[in-house]
């Protein structure tokens, strides 16, 4: 999909259309330049979308060697709700990862602890991603 000319200079049109969303696509990218789509739960927070996942996960080794994404409001199995945008995910330090953490806890409740506790058998940590547009 292409992203129109208007969506490119208005970041807020971008960000609005997360608001009230339970999912996001984000779209990653294989060293070969394969997208690589994942539905991931996320919380927004002064204008900055957060995602947490796995320290291992391939989302976040995709990341490492390169930041530039898409994402777009999705339901649970990734079917957008919404446009394609570009924007860029970095890692965050210990600080931003634990708000994020529980401003996820906040939004998604009882649902969220129970993936935490999931998550912590044979899990190497997590890591949080920041999404900027």
């Amino acid at each position: 999909m292409s992203i129109s000319a208007a969506s490119q200079d208005n970041p807020a049109d971008d960000l609005a259309q997360f608001k009230d969303q339970k999912y996001l696509n984000l779209e990653t990218y294989r060293k070969n330049g394969q997208a690589m789509l994942t539905p991931v739960w996320f919380v927004e927070d002064s204008g900055l979308l957060y995602v947490r996942t796995g320290k291992n996960s391939g989302k976040v080794k995709r990341i490492r060697n390169n930041s530039q994404v898409r994402v777009v409001p999705c339901d649970q199995r990734g079917n957008p709700r919404g446009r394609w945008v570009q924007a860029r995910a970095n890692l965050v330090d210990a600080a931003q990862a634990e708000r994020a953490n529980n401003l996820l806890k906040k939004k998604y409740g009882l649902i969220k602890t129970a993936f935490d506790l999931l998550g912590r058998q044979g899990d190497a940590g997590s890591d949080t991603l920041e999404i900027s547009f």
